[in-house]
């Protein structure tokens, strides 16, 4: 064993985006899932996380959180496929890609669009419709850039594996259960040649959540 161990949320797109770049790396793990959502797996993280959030790797006695840190760690630490490439501007478009998608679409994808338009209904729940009209507004712009940087082949090429590629993907995933969210990204050829290159591989296969069917929230 390695020392690894990871807490998180099986829904949680954050927490399968560590699941991926574990995968892509082949490495083993413990890990203990938590809902961050319920009193129970509140009081569960404070030792972990100071805001009980998903997801927190412990490797040893050294413990890290906030995905985009965890996933610098994994490469540092455990260096066969490396998910950084070198050259400056491959690795400042993968920096681009992270920041993009968590400044700006993050939560019109998922909190917004696959919330209220796949999960909620799912769980027999109410579901805002100016909510989903308002991420899909939202994530016109972050489609559009990322298609300009998918175009461009140096990252989101559908055959380097980086870290972008595990931070996008899984928002993407549920995005694309939305119906509307499917016809946006059809629109987009180099986003669409990606992800079905990505949707394809074992990281991203074995690390498709089953959506829970009792009320829980997305992390």
């Amino acid at each position: 064993m390695i020392g690894l161990r990871l807490t998180g949320f099986g829904p949680s797109v954050y927490t399968r985006v560590v699941r991926m770049a574990l995968a892509e790396k082949g490495l083993e793990y413990e890990f203990e899932d938590v809902n961050p959502f319920s009193g129970e797996g509140r009081a569960a993280m404070q030792s972990l996380h100071p805001m009980s959030r998903v997801p927190v790797l412990e490797h040893y006695a050294f413990k890290i959180y906030e995905t985009a840190a965890i996933l610098g760690y994994l490469d540092d630490v455990f260096e066969d496929a490396q998910l950084m490439p070198r050259g400056a501007k491959v690795r400042a478009r993968v920096r681009q890609v992270l920041g993009l998608v968590d400044c700006y679409g993050y939560w019109p994808m998922v909190r917004q669009v696959f919330s209220h338009g796949v999960f909620r209904p799912r769980l027999g729940e109410e579901a805002n419709a100016d909510e989903i009209k308002q991420g899909l507004a939202a994530s016109v712009p972050v489609l559009d850039a990322l298609e300009e940087i998918a175009a461009g082949g140096l990252v989101l090429n559908g055959r380097d594996m980086t870290r972008a590629d595990c931070h996008l993907g899984p928002m993407i995933d549920y995005f694309l259960m939305q119906s509307d969210g499917a016809e946006m990204l059809a629109e987009r050829p180099a986003l669409t040649a990606w992800f079905g290159a990505i949707s394809q591989r074992p990281a991203f296969l074995a690390t498709r959540p089953d959506l829970p069917v009792a009320s829980e929230s997305i992390a």
